[in-house]
């Protein structure tokens, strides 16, 4: 059985930790600075020190594991687990991402600039 611990570990943190998404340090103007969508080449060097040192604590000395021994099943049709997909499953999670993009575009104006 597949072990999912790393695999999950390794992507939250990467986003958690993605310069200046959530927090850039060292930042342009500050030592800490919070979602400025800025980075730079010291940044990335300090980010990638810390993720490596969480990695490192997380999948060696606390050894996470996560194992999915089998698919799990709800009553309503929905599989989770089981690492398939078909059309009708890809069709109705891009309709739930172009809602949730509209509304973050449209009602709450959220506009995200990179340059």
């Amino acid at each position: 059985m597949p072990d999912w611990g790393p695999v999950f570990v390794a992507v939250a943190l990467f986003v958690l930790l993605t310069p200046g998404v959530l927090i850039q340090i060292p930042g342009k103007n500050r030592v800490v600075e919070f979602g400025t969508f800025q980075t730079s080449g010291v940044s990335v060097i300090v980010h990638t020190l810390i993720y490596f040192t969480l990695v490192c604590i997380l999948l060696l000395a606390i050894q996470i594991h996560i194992i999915f021994s089998r698919p799990i099943v709800s009553t309503l049709g929905v599989d989770f687990g089981n690492l398939k997909t078909n059309g009708k499953a890809i069709a109705v999670h891009t309709l739930i991402f172009f809602a949730i993009y509209s509304i973050l575009i449209i009602a709450v104006n959220l506009h995200i600039y990179t340059g």
